[in-house]
């Protein structure tokens, strides 16, 4: 067997290694509370997660956990090679050379009963998890994504190898950006009639130059001339179905949002959240000296005192 990487699946969840399944569990539960991408802010909580699930998926096993301990213990990173005999006593027939890694490995364990029995327990295949990057066009509309997968599977001489895998994967419209699809059945093959394992997509929405998102909601920068704020005005306002119009009232300040009723990204039932536009009075920098005039014509004309405020009483 090829030279592996070293991963301490106790020390990533921060378990000694005669922890009991109870322990193991409860460490799990807690950082995947922690460390879960959709509700934790913390950085790189993502590539945590996943770490603490693969860890957790070989400890909570029985015959993984013996496994992995017949392996020994080096230092995260360091390349080792399996003792004599851990392939067949563990693994089956054996492993391909190329591109294989620990949580290959232990993926690929199958419930291999000690000294070579092969067991023909019903074991369900990999769930897999990758994130799908999608425009907010995209996920306002649905679309069907082409996905190029590099997955472990066994050959038929039960060897494990990484293999390109090619589906298509439907979103739905109004998807949310943290939102995690499952795909029954897309994930590895199952064995000894096992069933296959699942594909989780984790929908990651791209920039946009408009919109800014907010679950449903969107919200959009509206700039407004000096004179469409205070007197008012009919404007066109960019939407993902199409451009409507916006009346702003009269006296609209900087910063005052109004609210376009669903125009944001559709609900998975029904209906669709907002476009909030949120007012940014944009002053012309270039002026003729007809404009330069009206404007000097309204300061000398005008009592109103933006400062007034910080003036003491």
């Amino acid at each position: 067997m090829t030279l592996l990487k070293y991963k301490d699946y106790y020390k990533t969840m921060g378990l000694d290694r005669k922890a009991s399944p109870e322990e193991i569990k409860k460490a799990y539960r807690k950082l995947a509370r922690k460390y879960h991408p959709d509700v934790s802010k913390e950085a790189g909580a993502e590539e945590k997660f996943k770490e603490v699930s693969e860890a957790y998926e070989t400890l909570h096993d029985p015959e993984k956990r013996a496994a992995y301990d017949q392996l020994g213990s080096f230092q995260p990173g360091q390349d080792f090679r399996p003792p004599p005999g851990w392939e067949q006593h563990y693994g089956g027939p054996g492993f391909a050379d190329e591109g294989i890694d620990l949580s290959d490995l232990f993926a690929a364990f199958t419930g291999k009963g000690r000294g070579g029995r092969s067991g023909k327990i019903p074991t369900p295949g990999q769930d897999y998890e990758v994130n799908a990057h999608i425009t907010l066009e995209e996920a306002y509309a649905g679309t069907e994504l082409d996905l190029n997968l590099s997955v472990p599977e066994t050959d038929a001489l039960g060897t494990l190898r990484k293999v390109s895998r090619t589906l298509k994967a439907r979103i739905p419209k109004g998807a949310k950006d943290g939102q995690r699809l499952r795909l029954a059945g897309r994930g590895g093959k199952g064995a000894n009639g096992g069933r296959d394992g699942d594909l989780y997509l984790n929908i990651r929405l791209q920039p946009h130059p408009f919109f800014r998102v907010n679950g449903h909601d969107l919200y959009l920068d509206l700039p407004l001339a000096p004179w469409e704020a205070v007197l008012g005005a009919s404007v066109e306002v960019p939407t993902l179905g199409g451009a409507v119009r916006l009346k702003v009232p009269p006296g609209t300040p900087a910063g005052q949002q109004l609210r376009i009723a669903d125009r944001g990204l559709p609900k998975p039932q029904h209906g669709a959240g907002n476009l909030f536009a949120i007012v940014q009075i944009v002053v012309p920098t270039l002026v003729g000296e007809h404009e330069r005039a009206l404007y000097q014509s309204l300061a000398d004309s005008s009592t109103f005192n933006p400062r007034g405020h910080f003036q003491r009483s």
